[in-house]
């Protein structure tokens, strides 16, 4: 199983950007393919982005399309996601995730698609 590990969340001014990196090891990472979730408190953890695993596929929730970019870096085994245009309710515990497969052009957009996640990184947003 491949470990996950996120880093660069912080705070952050509304209009602002911030880059989440989402580290792995353990197993091949190409094999897998990924995806970006948040949480807000008191809210049920929400899909943001995802990536295939081989055709560079993105997609995206609504609420962040156009301002969110996810990409991959095989040769470091890292997943990105580029914030732009920072809004207050983008607070949140975002999390990575990771699921392998054999399909090099599915997309998984629910939680319960992914068995490996990461521990998490907060974001937070000022007005």
């Amino acid at each position: 199983q491949v470990q996950l590990v996120e880093s660069g969340g912080g705070l952050v001014q509304a209009g602002g950007s911030l880059r989440l990196s989402c580290a792995a090891s353990g197993r091949t990472f190409s094999i897998y393919a990924m995806g970006w979730f948040r949480q807000a408190p008191g809210k049920e953890r929400e899909f943001v982005a995802a990536a295939s695993r081989i055709t560079g596929s993105t997609y995206y929730a609504d609420s962040v399309k156009g301002r969110f970019t996810i990409s991959r870096d095989i040769a470091k085994n890292t997943l990105y996601l580029q914030m732009n245009t920072l809004k207050p309710e983008d607070t949140a515990v975002y999390y990575c995730a990771a699921q392998p497969t054999a399909r090099g052009t599915v997309i998984f957009t629910t939680s319960k698609d992914y068995d490996s996640w990461g521990q998490g990184t907060q974001v937070t947003v000022s007005s």
